[in-house]
């Protein structure tokens, strides 16, 4: 699996592209804030000579479903989530004049992701994990073969995702981070919502909210 990283918006989250040998790829968390933002992302998507086939939210935070409606317009692909962050999507719009943006209505999602279920595309393949604390409804995305879980905002490089938004509770995402994600092989590379990469072997020895 090729793993893109392109970030954008005014918070700088991180939206993931997720390719393999077939050309499919999935998008994980398109933060595209306007329409040059987004042609910044199709024009990659071009240049690799992709086909995108899936739209994934680790949770329906604004800065994370931004571009969510370009997606739909221009890929006729809408997301899937976790069913109990449907308060944050419909809310997102209000939550963006909170931080002085301005976005319109999300799209409704295509579908739900529970814990646990299998998404493919192409020839790859990841495993939704619930891991709430961060947002009731966050998901986590793991490749076994590949070796990598897209986190969002539960888990960050030597940091955890805030926990005083709605739906959020401090030690719900600890018990999250710890029985869900801390017990994935310590090699996994994790790729989170904001900031650099880092693996879970890592932030189990140096994460000082664990020590």
């Amino acid at each position: 699996m090729e793993i893109y990283k392109l970030v954008f918006n005014p918070i700088d989250e991180n939206t993931y592209i997720l390719a393999d040998e077939s050309g499919e790829c999935a998008i994980i968390d398109c933060g595209c804030y306007d329409r040059n933002e987004f042609c910044e992302l199709t024009d990659f998507i071009e240049e690799k000579k992709l086909k995108p086939v899936l739209l994934l939210n680790t949770h329906c935070h604004l800065d994370h479903i931004f571009g969510n409606r370009f997606m739909l317009e221009r890929y006729n692909l809408g997301a899937f989530c976790h069913r109990d962050d449907d308060y944050n999507r419909k809310k997102a719009v209000n939550h963006a004049l909170m931080f002085g943006l301005s976005m319109e209505e999300p799209p409704v999602p295509a579908g739900y992701l529970a814990d646990g279920q299998k998404i493919s595309f192409g020839q790859s393949e990841l495993t939704s994990i619930h891991v709430p604390g961060h947002a009731a409804g966050s998901l986590a995305f793991y490749s076994e073969k590949d070796k990598v879980v897209f986190t969002g905002d539960a888990l960050f490089e030597g940091s955890i995702g805030r926990t005083d938004l709605p739906g959020g509770n401090y030690e719900t995402l600890i018990n999250s981070i710890r029985n869900k994600l801390f017990t994935l092989p310590e090699e996994t590379v994790v790729y989170p919502g904001h900031g650099d990469e880092t693996t879970i072997g890592n932030e189990i020895k140096t994460n000082p909210y664990f020590k």
